[in-house]
């Protein structure tokens, strides 16, 4: 019976990890867990149900977890969103005086070019990366009207 408990308490400890991380980190050890729950309340002794829990969390870490990562895309969010993404320069961008603005979709972005050329006001430009507040831009095509 005490076992029975352990298994069941590691079985839900696990699974909340697993709902607070969303990594796919313990999923694996609360499965294990829960098969060797099921071989303690069949009567299996404490080695039995170690085996059992070592034996299913690992077989199943080694073979699902390279096709969860592999299927199981990540959706680019806020920040990360934007590399790749066209704006439009609302500020001319010089980067030796340190100004320049560009419009990505509704918000303004402090911008500096990547190649270090000014970048008229008008031009439509591709963010190639972002450090902190600003969006490092490469031009697409000249001049449109704003």
């Amino acid at each position: 019976m005490k076992y029975m408990i352990l298994w069941l308490g590691l079985t839900v400890l696990f699974a909340l990890v697993e709902a607070g991380t969303v990594a796919m980190v313990s999923i694996w050890f609360a499965a294990g867990s829960l098969c060797a729950l099921i071989a303690a309340a069949l009567g299996a002794g404490p080695v039995v149900q170690a085996v059992v829990f070592l034996a299913v969390s690992g077989i199943l870490l080694a073979a699902l977890r390279p096709l969860a990562r592999k299927y199981l895309k990540k959706t680019r969010t806020n920040v990360d969103s934007l590399p790749g993404t066209e704006g439009i320069v609302t500020e001319d961008i010089h980067n030796l005086e340190a100004v320049g603005r560009v419009k990505l979709g509704a918000m303004s972005w402090a911008a500096r070019s990547t190649s270090g050329d000014p970048i008229p006001a008008g031009t439509v430009v591709r963010v190639d990366r972002i450090e902190g507040v600003r969006a490092f831009v490469t031009p697409v095509k000249e001049n449109v009207e704003i």
